[in-house]
């Protein structure tokens, strides 16, 4: 079984997206105030959150919703980067995070796209 992922769109405290990964039976997580990004000239700021229970992959309340969900597949990994592809409703997509410090990350769309 593949590791899932799922994408809020969380609107408290302000309007922003929670890219939550599965990896070690949990959901690393990341804040992404902007949203996943569309175009690679155009990162987005991604800010590292705790980690929350599998329960997340299907939780929705008041304020959060799902945007997409799936699973992911990581294509590359070192201390400063994570390289995946998304597959979820609306097609595959593959994004880089690139850690830039304690917290932050940068979000990534590849020029190269799976087919």
């Amino acid at each position: 079984m593949e590791p899932a992922f799922v994408l809020h769109d969380h609107r408290k405290p302000r309007p922003h997206f929670d890219l939550r990964l599965e990896e070690d039976g949990v959901l690393r997580s990341w804040a992404v105030p902007r949203g996943l990004p569309t175009d690679p000239a155009r990162n987005r700021l991604a800010v590292a959150v705790p980690d929350h229970g599998l329960d997340h992959l299907t939780y929705t309340d008041t304020d959060k919703s799902i945007a997409d969900t799936g699973w992911w597949q990581q294509e590359d990994r070192n201390d400063k980067r994570i390289v995946f592809v998304l597959h979820g409703r609306m097609g595959a997509h593959r994004y880089a995070l690139i850690h830039t410090d304690g917290v932050n990350w940068l979000l990534h769309r590849t020029k190269d796209q799976p087919r």
